[in-house]
């Protein structure tokens, strides 16, 4: 027998009327929608406040990655995976991806790109109110609770993360270096039900790019304006130190690349 994940906070409608199926698992809350027979599921993420960023003294860290505390008063619904290509193909009729596979993530995408996107599947289910993620809400989601590097604790092999394995984190074991990506679902998911945060695809997150504020902040949502967006998570062709839970990147808008893809999240 599994035990259900406790909840404090639910949704205030579930399930909610674009729902094809829904549930509740080891991991939490689920909805999931299917649009020509491609599904995406959902996970809850309750409230909760949190350390983002990494302390001073974690090993092979950026000076971006500021620790502060962040309080977020809205519990959020947010992709178990990055969109894949079988989902794009289905709304946008074409397939980006350097290596194709319906079930691997849709990569060689810009933030503009991904923003199509969301326009044209809200356009298709308006009551879906997708967006992408705020990196408050990518790290909290990426971290499920823990505060280590990374959300399996101090290290990470190949077997849990699609990255380049023969560069570990920390003077960790060598492990396989795949050399490109795999499906969304083919690695374990972390604590909260969510799929290959930590490597396959880096993914953009809705905020522009900015140093972290040194004091608590409540919901934050990034500058309102800027040069770059953010980018988080590693990808497949990244070392160990670059898949850490508070690896951050910053991209321009129309930035191309068969290194970025994305995850979709749930607006309020």
């Amino acid at each position: 027998m599994f035990k259900i994940r406790k909840h404090s906070v639910f949704p205030e409608e579930f399930p909610e009327s674009w729902a094809s199926d829904w549930g509740e698992d080891e991991f939490g809350l689920w909805m999931a929608f299917t649009y020509k027979g491609v599904r995406q599921a959902f996970r809850w993420c309750e409230p909760g406040m949190f350390l983002m960023g990494s302390p001073s003294d974690e090993p092979e860290r950026y000076d971006n990655e500021l620790q502060h505390q962040v309080t977020l008063t809205k519990g959020f619904w947010i992709a178990d995976t990055a969109v894949t290509q079988g989902l794009w193909q289905v709304i946008m009729g074409d397939n980006p991806s350097r290596f194709n596979g319906d079930e691997n993530p849709v990569e060689t995408v810009s933030w503009n790109d991904a923003q199509a996107f969301i326009t044209m599947m809200n356009g298709i289910k308006a009551e879906l109110k997708l967006c992408l993620p705020t990196e408050a809400q990518w790290e909290y989601a990426c971290r499920a609770g823990t505060s280590t590097p990374f959300s399996w604790g101090e290290q990470i092999d190949s077997s849990l993360v699609n990255f380049d394995g023969t560069m570990p984190y920390n003077n960790g074991r060598k492990s396989e270096y795949r050399e490109k990506t795999v499906a969304v679902k083919a690695l374990p998911c972390n604590d909260w039900g969510l799929h290959q945060m930590h490597g396959n695809v880096r993914e953009w997150c809705q905020d522009w790019y900015d140093d972290y504020p040194s004091q608590p902040v409540i919901d934050p949502q990034g500058p309102k304006s800027g040069i770059d967006r953010v980018q988080r998570g590693g990808l497949w062709m990244n070392f160990g130190r670059d898949c850490r839970s508070a690896r951050r990147n910053a991209i321009t808008p129309p930035g191309r690349n068969y290194r970025f893809g994305f995850r979709l999240a749930r607006g309020h």
